[in-house]
């Protein structure tokens, strides 16, 4: 995503070779991007209930809002109706899930949105207004500190929790750090400045190696984000670490039902997971907001069953779709080569930075495992990655054999 200039007014609203780049397109970025990084500002409570037709509302221009004092009694014994959560990130492939749970589970969801949200700003105002059904949603700019804090001062009502799906669209160098940290960080500062107490963060397993830039930058907030609450009894988090998507395993289910083999690195064998769902993600993300077992904890999670290595997969894809299985292995070491003269190129090109960064991205994924990593002896450790929900990857299959990958697009990465 980019950076986004300020706005003037602040407008409240609320409603109801072919095979070989599909590999890369589909299996390595599910943790680096978020189709959308969301900004919005909340609800604004002047003598009416907390939620009305937002799209009777006029632009607020002015508020002479002061800064709301923290409830003197903890959210958590409130009712869900009467708890505001602010979800940052909420147009975002997660995000937008996360919204609908919370509204599910009766919290007064109040969600932040870009403008233009989605994959390159195609969706309008009232494309959002449509997905974010049932929330608040508002739009402003969580990029900029001063805009944000602006916003949800203009609510003039406490925030209770503040849930952050933020994450960057490609992964980029510069791009990490605005998303990953920098509005992340953001959105903790303007929340708890407005009252907020708890703050859940979706993070990525993979930021236990950290390798990449935005690994690095999701590190740093994470570490800012328990110094926090080191310092504020009164403050708490829950950063959620979930292992693979289901979407990024999905890209080469159409090729395999035309008959064309599947691709892989190496054996097949390199790096597995326990993919987990983006329903069941998001109902895991919503028990951190009221669970007190949640607080305070790094929480790894994945799917049910065990953990599915990309040959495990592709032999679940075969069986479904009734084909002898065909394979295409491919050695890791084309990609090391690649990153290799990306890298020297980098230092005569400094804008091939990114190039550099997503052939990192992709050697990432194409070997390391999406699990709990043990340093004690070096290795991933399936059963120690904890498993949630009941979404499994062959279900998946199943739908998209039969209704194809709409809706499961992945983000702007331009290399790939």
């Amino acid at each position: 995503m980019s950076a986004f200039a300020p706005f003037s007014k602040l407008t409240l609203q609320s409603t109801k070779d072919h095979n070989f780049k599909q590999l890369l397109s589909s299996h390595f970025i599910n943790h680096v991007q978020v189709s959308t990084v969301p900004y919005a500002i909340p609800f604004l409570s002047v003598n009416v209930p907390f939620r009305v037709n937002s799209r009777k509302l006029k632009p607020i221009t002015a508020l002479a809002a002061s800064t709301i004092e923290s409830p003197k009694i903890s959210f958590r014994g409130k009712n869900p109706k009467d708890i505001k959560v602010l979800v940052v990130g909420s147009t975002g492939y997660i995000g937008k899930f996360v919204v609908k749970e919370l509204i599910n589970k009766g919290f007064n969801v109040i969600a932040i949105a870009r403008e233009k949200s989605g994959i390159k700003g195609k969706n309008s105002k009232d494309d959002t207004l449509e997905q974010l059904n049932g929330a608040n949603v508002c739009f402003s700019d969580v990029t900029n500190l001063e805009s944000l804090e602006k916003s949800v001062e203009n609510l003039g009502v406490p925030i209770d929790v503040v849930v952050s799906c933020l994450a960057s669209r490609n992964g980029g160098v510069k791009d990490s750090w605005l998303i990953d940290y920098e509005a992340t960080k953001n959105s903790l500062v303007a929340g708890k400045k407005f009252g907020a107490s708890h703050f859940v963060l979706l993070s990525a397993i993979c930021v236990q190696k950290p390798l990449l830039e935005f690994q690095r930058a999701k590190l740093k907030f994470e570490a800012e984000l328990m110094k926090e609450a080191e310092m504020d009894d009164g403050f708490t988090y829950s950063i959620v670490r979930p292992t693979a998507f289901f979407k990024s395993l999905g890209g080469q289910v159409e090729l395999v039902k035309d008959g064309k083999p599947y691709v892989m690195f190496g054996d097949g064998k390199l790096c597995a997971c326990k993919p987990i769902s983006e329903q069941d993600l998001a109902s895991f993300i919503a028990d951190c907001v009221l669970k007190e077992d949640k607080i305070n904890q790094v929480l790894p999670i994945g799917g049910p069953g065990k953990a599915l290595t990309p040959l495990e997969q592709a032999e679940i894809l075969f069986k479904l779709v009734g084909k002898e299985p065909k394979f295409l292995k491919v050695p890791i070491e084309i990609m090391d080569f690649a990153i290799g003269l990306l890298d020297f190129l980098v230092k005569i090109f400094p804008s091939l930075e990114d190039a550099a960064e997503f052939g990192k991205i992709g050697r990432y994924y194409a070997a390391e495992s999406m699990l709990v990593w043990d340093p004690e002896t070096g290795e991933y450790n399936a059963d120690a990655t904890p498993s949630y929900g009941k979404d499994t990857l062959e279900d998946f299959f199943q739908k998209v054999l039969k209704e194809g990958m709409a809706g499961q697009e992945l983000g702007e990465q331009t290399i790939f």
